[in-house]
């Protein structure tokens, strides 16, 4: 159950297609008003065809003058806010550390890291208002294991955690509370390009690979966008009242990423 999310105000990063899709279309579901962006135009369309009553905008939240032209847009649209969930992110490159070049370094924190902080930058003050609120920052179980070939990413989803926690600490006093869900890997075409990366960077077969992403978890399976949506859900909704400050896996019990 996930009650009291019903003419809840939420804006959702990267929500033209899987988990930000999802994730939105739950919403909807339950009846808030939802303001999305995302790099992916063409998702987009898709998106506003299936629910032409959301607002769509497309952002590359790593450009600050254009996050903050979505969100200004968002806020005015919705009439304020209840929800912010940060999902937008890039898997960076798949390469050993002296191979990475900085360009994809500063792109990959850029996406992951610095846009989820100044999404909260800019809606903090909008929901310190309010007295009530919920911000979910979408880290990884990167972001709680090693992963090697993957510093770019693993160190934005590191620092997702410590932003999370440390904006509970500062926003719990106005009654705003701040979750990270850190995702295993999730079946889709974002994983598939990870795998793919991957053989071609270790040599192995892709299906090698992908039976290797499971190896490690108690469950042997990819999790799926409504397993990360219905968490997504509850932490928002009054049942998950007074869950904060928490990096929530869900990811079938992984407990190491393996090489």
């Amino acid at each position: 159950m996930a009650t009291g999310l019903k003419d809840k105000r939420v804006i959702i990063t990267a929500a033209a297609t899987g988990i930000g899709r999802v994730t939105a279309e739950m919403f909807l579901a339950a009846g808030a008003k939802v303001e999305v962006c995302d790099v992916d135009e063409a998702g987009l369309k898709g998106f506003r065809a299936k629910h032409p009553a959301v607002g769509v905008t497309v952002t590359d939240v790593a450009d600050e003058p254009q996050l903050n032209r979505f969100l200004d847009a968002a806020l005015a649209n919705l009439g304020g806010l209840d929800v912010m969930i940060n999902n937008a992110g890039i898997a960076g490159p798949t390469a050993n550390v002296e191979d990475v070049k900085s360009e994809d370094w500063r792109r990959t924190l850029a996406v992951n890291l610095d846009a989820t902080y100044m999404c909260c930058r800019r809606v903090v003050p909008v929901l310190k208002k309010n007295k009530s609120g919920a911000i979910i920052n979408l880290s990884s179980a990167a972001g709680i294991h090693g992963f090697a070939r993957r510093t770019p990413y693993a160190s934005a989803k590191w620092g997702i955690i410590g932003l999370t926690k440390s904006l509970a600490l500062e926003l719990g006093p106005f009654g705003i509370r701040v979750n990270a869900i850190c995702p295993g890997a999730v079946e889709g075409d974002r994983i598939e390009r990870v795998i793919k990366a991957e053989a071609k960077a270790s040599g192995r077969s892709e299906d090698e690979v992908r039976k290797n992403s499971v190896r490690y978890t108690a469950m042997k399976t990819f999790v799926t966008p409504q397993d990360i949506a219905n968490m997504i859900l509850f932490l928002c909704s009054n049942e998950g009242a007074h869950v904060s400050g928490q990096a929530l896996p869900v990811d079938g019990y992984l407990y190491t990423l393996g090489d």
